[in-house]
């Protein structure tokens, strides 16, 4: 009898335990990617949709290498394996985007029964500490773009948006974007002015050595002329000057400059999905715009600076002409600010050896 019980139990619970197995329906890894791409289209900014198919093209790539035919076969183990693949040649900073953005893909991808509903949870993303490796801390120039695509869209010339596209394209410094009046603005010229004028409060790092003009785009014009013809506070400084960036109590402070450049690097601010598993309703970062820096994603004025600096680099412009826009030596912009791995630098060597 006792046996009998044993046996019906068993047989119960290996019965109940299969209808628990999560019914996935075959589908191969390049199906599901087009599908996530298709879906997200209309949600996704265009650069950010750029973005995620580029980090899932190297994600398909290793999976044809791995024999994955079938994403339902799919595990921890497996995008384990990924991530060590991955983490070779690019910083730590670098891998936790490519894993945070297949962790987005495969909590989709749970959706259509494409994989176990556990796997995303799964995925390991390397932790960073803010502070914890100065050149970790950086966008990439999608990101950046994205960012103000949006800014462009919805919040056009306003001071958020001139702050960003005057820090990202002119890779300034902080206190150099604060230092500027509108008498430093040559619009016919497409310039900006740099100048040192401690006595009223706008030094620059490097002092009368740091002065210099500052070319600028056409798109750049216009976004800071519209600025200063609709949106512009008309008021001076306690020095009686006129600053470009300001509010509506005078020179904007650079604590107020950081502000917009933590809120807008936050991936739910611009409609992305957030790529830490918080919800944005109750996320700590999202309470107050003065605790939009809590978030992990969030950076700095100098991580625009840095991040910039490098997109110039990796668009091969010449090291003289980025360090004399920026004001920076080479030896330190290399150092401190240049964010291409070794490899990267190589690639970009080969071309001036290749018929020699």
């Amino acid at each position: 009898m006792k046996l009998a019980l044993s046996t019906h139990y068993d047989q119960q619970k290996a019965k109940h335990t299969i209808q628990m197995e999560p019914q996935l329906e075959p589908i191969e890894p390049d199906t599901a990617v087009e599908l996530y791409l298709a879906d997200r289209e209309s949600e996704l900014s265009k650069q950010t949709h750029r973005t995620h198919r580029g980090r899932l093209k190297l994600f398909l790539e290793w999976c044809a290498e791995n024999d994955i035919e079938n994403l339902n076969e799919l595990t921890g183990r497996d995008t384990n394996r990924y991530k060590i693949r991955r983490s070779k040649d690019i910083k730590n900073v670098t891998l936790k985007s490519y894993m945070d953005t297949l962790r987005v893909f495969l909590r989709w991808a749970t959706g259509i029964d494409a994989v176990h509903p556990e796997l995303p949870d799964k995925v390991q993303s390397p932790s960073l500490q803010r502070g914890e490796n100065e050149r970790e801390t950086h966008i990439d120039s999608e990101t950046a773009e994205a960012i103000l695509e949006y800014l462009r869209k919805y919040e056009y010339a306003t001071l958020p948006h001139v702050t960003w596209e005057l820090y990202w394209h002119t890779s300034m410094r902080r206190g150099g974007g604060r230092a500027l009046d509108v008498d430093d603005f040559y619009p016919d010229e497409q310039y900006l002015d740099v100048c040192h004028r401690p006595e009223t409060d706008t030094p620059l790092k490097n002092k009368y050595e740091g002065e210099r003009p500052v070319s600028i785009s056409t798109a750049l014009t216009t976004v800071i002329d519209d600025w200063l013809s609709d949106q512009r506070p008309d008021v001076t400084d306690e020095h009686d000057r006129r600053p470009l960036l300001a509010t509506n109590y005078g020179r904007a402070h650079g604590q107020t400059l950081q502000k917009y450049v933590y809120q807008w690097s936050r991936p739910c601010a611009i409609g992305d999905e957030c790529p830490h598993d918080r919800n944005p309703e109750t996320c700590e970062a999202t309470q107050r715009h003065d605790t939009a820096h809590l978030c992990p994603s969030s950076i700095s004025t100098h991580d625009i600076r840095r991040s910039s600096l490098t997109h110039a680099l990796r668009s091969e412009v010449p090291v003289p002409a980025v360090s004399g826009r920026a004001d920076v030596s080479a030896d330190v912009l290399d150092k401190h600010y240049n964010q291409m791995t070794d490899v990267e630098k190589m690639e970009q060597r080969r071309d001036f050896f290749e018929n020699i």
